[in-house]
C-alpha cells in the first residue's frame, strides 16, 4: 500500500525536504576481495568510531556486530559475515541493512550499498549515508491526509517516468518506482546517497555535476544519458531533464532529475538484469553439480521454460580432433529445471546417463564451440527427435524453440545446456542466445574450477601462516609488533617471512626474509629456511657467520628441488631467498646486523629522526663463496627498529623514491603503540591487497638497568671458585633474591671449576637479572666448548653439566673472537621486582 502524505506543514519523513539542522554526510569504506579494510573515510569515523589508522588493514568483519534474527534468535558475527560473502558472491552490487558494532560497544543497525570494483583497486566500494539525526517524524496519527495530496503523492509515486528528487547537496531526498527499478534499489536504501555513490560511472559525475549547474543558476539542464550501472549496459543510458524546484521566494530548494524509459529496450533491460542477477547464484559452491543447478534455476522461467545441463564425467579437449561428433557419446545428467517430482538427486551423485548421437545437434554444437538456435519446424531438430529417444523425451513437451550451448572453459569442454520454451509464446532470438553463452560460460569457469578443486591457494595460505611465529616469545629486550599482508596475486601467497629469536645473555634475535616465488613450494621453502635460522641462531651464530651457513642450505636446497647430485651457486638460481639478521643486546644497547640482498632497515630515534642503517649489502642468499659483513651500532633507548620485505616499496601507487618518502612520513610521526605505527605505515603505501607479500617487523629498543648487571674479573686460580660464589650470594642478597642462592652457588661453582680446570685466562663472572629470570656467565679466552656426558658409576668427574642441566632452566655456550661464554639460565617466581 502507497505511503499517504500529510496535508502542508506537516510533511512525512518521506516527501520533505531535508531539515537544515540535520546534517547528512557519506560513510565510504574499500574492502578487498578478501575482507580486508583498505579505506576508511571521515563518514566512516563519524559512524563507528573508529579512526582510519585503527581499522585500515584489519579484516571487516570485526566491524560486524552479534544480532537477533526475525525469530528471535542470536546471530553471531562470524555468521553473519558468511551471509554476506555468499550474498555478494559473482555479484556486481550489493545493498541491505547490516549490524555494525561501534566503537564504543553499542550495535549500529546501517543500511549499505557496496559496489565491485574489478579495475585496479579491486575490492567492494561501500557507502551510507549519516545523519546527525533521525529526520523528522511522521505525521501524527489522526491528522487526515488531503485528496489532492494523496493524488499528488500516488502521481509521483506510479508516473512511468522516471523521477527523483536531490536536495542542496546532491543528495536523494525522494525516488519514484521508476527511479527505483532503474537502479534495483529502494527509495530507503538511496535516501542520503549522491547519484556518483547509487551508481558509480562517469555519466554520473556529469550528473552530480549539472545538478550543481542547475542549482547555482536556476536554469534547467538536459543530459543525453544519466545513468549507468551494472543491471544496465554502457550504451544503455536515458536522456534526462535537470529541473530547478525553488520555493516562493524564488529560492533553489532542490533539482528534479526526470527521465523516459524506453519500451523498445525492456527486453534489453530485463537481459541485463538476469545477467546480473545470475552473477551472484551461479558458482556459489566449488560442486560442479551444484553449479549446474544454479544455472538451470537461473534461466527458469525468466529466460526458458525448461532447462537441462548435461556434464563429461571427464572434461573433453576442445580442439576438433576430439570433437565427440565423430561417435555417440554419453553424458552425466547434472541439473534440470523445473526439478522433477523425484526432488533433487542425493550429495554425490553423478546423475543418469544420456546418451547422445554423434549426429545430433548436440554433437554438432559440441564440435563447432558455440551455441545454436532451433525451432519446431528445422529439420535438424525433426532427425534429432525421430533417431534419439532423450530428444523424444524432451520434445514431448510441446517445445517451439530450442537453445544448446556447450560448457567451455580453459580449453576444454564440460558439457552441454539445453533451453526450450513451450509456454513463452515467443521463440528464442539471437540476443537470447548470446544472453544463454554469457550465463553458461559463467557456469563453465565455477565447473571448471571444481574439476580442480581451489584447494591450492586455502593450502597455501594455512601452511603459509602455519610456519609463521604463532605468538611472540616471551622477552624483555625490544616491544615488538608485526603484520603479514599476502599477496593477491593469482599464484598464491608467497615466501615472506619474520621471525623473534631470545638469546643468551638476554639478547633477542631479529629476522625478516623472503623467499622468491609464489605458491606451496615458496612456502614450504620458507618453513625450511626459517627453521635453519632458529637451528643457527641456538648456537649463538654472529649475523655475518650465520648468513654464510645459511647460503649453503639455500644451495643444497636448490640442488635438491632441482635434482642435481651437486649442490654449487648455479644451482640455486631457482630460489633467490633474501634475509636480513639483527641481533640487539640491551644490557649494552648495541645492534649487530648483517643482510643477504634484503632491504636495509630503517631506524626511528627518540627524537623522531628517520634514517637508513649502513648495513653492508651483501648478495642474496644461494650464490656461494661471496662473504656477508657485519654491521654494529649503539641505539638510544626507546628507538624504533623497523624491518621490512621489498613488496611494501614495490607497489603499484609509489614508485621507489615516493615509497621511501611515504614510509619515512608515517614513521616519523609519533605514536603511543607500536600497532598503531605498523597500521599507519600500512595505510598509507598499500590501498589495496599488494602483488608481492609483505612482512612487517617494528621493535621498539629497551634497556636493562645497570644495577641488574653485576661482573667480576676473576683470578686463575682454583681457589677463586670459593670467592665467585661468594660474589654471586651478597649479589643476589642485594637484589633481594635471596630464595635463588643455594641453586645459584652450585651453578656459579661447577661453571668456574669448568673455566678454570679446562679453560685459558683471562676469566670473568657476570650475572644478569632480567624481570622472572636469572642468567649466570662466566667466560674465558679458550676456545674449546664443553658438553655435556653421562658419568659412569667409578667416575670422579663429568657430572657437573649434568647438574648445571637439571638446576637451569637452560644452558650453552656463546663463542666470540676472543673466547667463549658459558651460560646457565634460571627461572625465578613471578613477585620479583622488574629488571627495567
Amino acid at each position: 500500500m502507497e505511503r499517504l502524505p500529510t496535508p502542508p506543514g506537516e510533511q512525512t519523513q518521506a516527501n520533505a525536504l531535508p531539515d537544515p539542522a540535520v546534517t547528512t554526510t557519506t560513510a565510504t569504506a574499500t574492502v578487498s576481495d578478501l575482507g580486508i579494510v583498505t579505506g576508511w573515510s571521515e563518514g566512516a569515523e563519524r559512524l563507528l568510531g573508529y579512526t582510519a589508522s585503527q581499522i585500515v588493514g584489519q579484516p571487516a568483519v570485526r566491524l560486524l556486530a552479534d544480532d537477533v534474527d526475525g525469530t528471535g534468535h542470536p546471530v553471531d558475527a562470524a555468521d553473519t559475515a558468511a551471509t554476506l560473502r555468499r550474498d555478494t558472491s559473482g555479484r556486481e552490487r550489493w545493498n541491505g541493512a547490516v549490524p555494525l558494532r561501534h566503537r564504543d560497544g553499542h550495535q549500529v543497525t546501517q543500511r549499505l550499498l557496496a559496489h565491485h570494483r574489478t579495475e585496479r583497486a579491486a575490492g567492494w566500494l561501500v557507502v551510507s549515508a549519516v545523519r546527525d539525526r533521525p529526520h523528522p517524524p511522521a505525521r501524527p496519527v489522526g491528522k487526515p491526509a488531503q485528496e489532492g495530496d494523496v493524488l499528488r503523492e500516488w502521481t509521483f509515486r506510479q508516473t512511468p517516468c522516471i523521477l527523483a528528487v536531490f536536495d542542496t547537496d546532491l543528495r536523494l531526498v525522494r525516488a519514484n518506482v521508476g527511479m527505483e527499478h532503474a537502479l534495483l534499489l529502494s527509495e530507503d536504501d538511496m535516501r542520503g546517497l549522491r547519484l556518483s555513490d547509487l551508481a558509480p560511472h562517469a555519466a554520473s559525475d556529469e550528473a552530480d555535476a549539472k545538478m550543481r549547474l542547475v542549482l547555482d543558476s536556476g536554469e534547467p539542464e538536459h543530459m543525453d544519458a544519466f545513468l549507468h550501472h551494472s543491471g544496465v549496459s554502457s550504451e544503455h543510458g536515458w536522456p534526462a531533464s535537470l529541473t530547478p524546484l525553488k520555493d516562493p521566494s524564488g529560492r533553489v530548494r532542490a533539482v528534479c532529475l526526470a527521465a523516459h524509459d524506453m519500451p523498445h529496450e525492456e527486453p534489453a533491460r530485463q537481459r541485463m538484469q538476469l545477467l546480473h542477477d545470475a552473477a551472484g547464484r551461479i558458482g556459489t559452491t566449488p560442486d560442479s553439480r551444484r553449479t549446474a543447478q544454479e544455472l538451470a534455476d537461473a534461466v527458469v522461467p525468466r529466460l526458458a521454460d525448461r532447462a537441462v545441463v548435461d556434464l563429461f564425467e571427464t572434461p573433453q579437449p576442445a580442439d576438433t580432433s576430439h570433437a565427440p561428433q565423430a561417435r555417440d557419446f554419453t553424458l552425466s545428467r547434472a541439473a534440470v529445471s523445473p526439478a522433477p517430482d523425484s526432488g533433487p538427486p542425493s550429495p554425490g551423485d553423478s546423475g543418469p546417463k544420456v546418451r547422445h548421437l554423434a549426429a545430433s545437434p548436440v554433437a554438432q554444437c559440441l564440435a563447432q564451440g558455440h551455441g545454436a538456435l532451433f525451432d519446431a519446424a528445422s529439420p535438424a531438430l525433426a532427425e534429432w527427435v525421430a533417431h534419439d529417444p532423450e530428444a523424444a523425451r524432451i520434445h514431448e513437451g510441446g517445445i517451439h524453440s530450442l537453445m544448446i550451448v556447450p560448457l567451455r572453459a580453459n580449453g576444454s569442454t564440460l558439457g552441454v545446456a539445453l533451453f526450450v520454451r513451450h509456454e513463452h509464446p515467443t521463440p528464442f532470438e539471437q540476443d537470447d542466445l548470446w544472453l544463454a553463452e554469457e550465463l553458461t560460460a559463467q557456469a563453465a569457469v565455477s565447473i571448471h574450477h571444481s574439476h580442480r578443486p581451489a584447494r591450492d591457494h586455502t593450502t597455501t595460505m594455512t601452511l603459509q601462516r602455519s610456519l609463521l611465529p604463532q605468538t611472540l616469545p616471551d622477552q624483555h629486550a625490544l616491544d615488538i609488533a608485526t603484520r603479514y599482508l599476502p599477496a593477491v596475486a593469482k599464484a598464491g601467497v608467497g615466501g615472506d617471512w619474520f621471525d623473534v629469536i631470545p638469546l643468551s645473555g638476554a639478547r633477542v634475535a631479529l629476522v625478516v626474509g623472503d623467499v622468491v616465488g609464489h605458491g606451496i613450494r615458496a612456502s614450504a621453502t620458507m618453513g625450511r629456511v626459517r627453521t635453519a635460522v632458529r637451528t643457527l641462531a641456538d648456537v649463538d651464530l654472529p649475523p655475518d657467520e650465520l648468513l654464510t651457513h645459511l647460503d649453503d642450505l639455500v644451495i643444497h636446497l636448490s640442488a635438491e628441488e632441482t635434482g642435481t647430485d651437486d649442490a654449487t651457486p648455479e644451482t640455486a638460481g631457482g630460489i633467490g631467498t633474501t634475509c636480513l639478521y639483527a641481533v640487539y643486546d640491551p644490557i649494552s644497547r648495541r645492534c649487530t646486523l648483517a643482510r643477504a640482498g634484503h632491504p636495509p632497515p630503517a631506524v626511528v630515534t627518540p627524537d623522531h629522526a628517520v634514517r637508513f642503517l649502513d648495513v653492508p649489502a651483501g648478495p642474496p642468499l644461494g650464490l656461494g663463496g661471496l662473504p656477508f659483513e657485519a654491521f654494529e651500532t649503539e641505539l638510544p633507548e626507546g628507538s624504533l627498529l623497523v624491518l621490512y620485505t621489498d613488496g611494501l616499496l614495490e607497489t603499484r601507487e609509489h614508485d621507489i623514491d615516493e615509497a621511501l618518502d611515504t614510509m619515512f612520513a608515517a614513521l616519523a610521526r609519533p605514536a603511543q603503540s607500536l600497532d598503531t605505527v605498523c597500521d599507519r605505515v600500512l595505510t598509507s603505501m598499500v590501498s589495496h591487497r599488494p602483488d608481492d607479500d609483505i612482512a612487517l617487523l617494528i621493535a621498539r629498543t629497551r634497556a636493562l638497568r645497570t644495577d641488574h648487571v653485576a661482573a667480576w674479573d676473576l683470578d686463575f686460580d682454583p681457589a677463586v671458585v670459593a670467592q665467585a660464589r661468594q660474589h654471586a650470594t651478597e649479589q643476589l642478597a642485594a637484589w633481594g633474591l635471596d630464595d635463588a642462592a643455594f641453586i645459584t652457588e652450585l651453578v656459579v661453582s661447577e661453571l668456574v671449576t669448568n673455566a678454570i680446570r679446562y679453560g685459558r685466562p683471562p676469566a670473568q663472572l657476570r650475572l644478569i637479572h632480567q624481570n622472572s629470570t636469572l642468567i649466570c656467565e662466566v667466560f674465558d679466552s679458550s676456545s674449546t666448548a664443553p658438553h655435556m656426558r653421562r658419568a659412569r658409576t667409578f667416575d670422579e668427574g663429568g657430572r657437573g653439566l649434568l647438574l648445571v642441566g637439571q638446576l637451569a632452566q637452560r644452558w650453552g655456550t656463546r663463542h666470540t673472537p676472543t673466547g667463549k661464554t658459558v651460560w646457565a639460565e634460571q627461572y625465578l617466581t613471578p613477585d620479583d621486582e622488574s629488571a627495567f
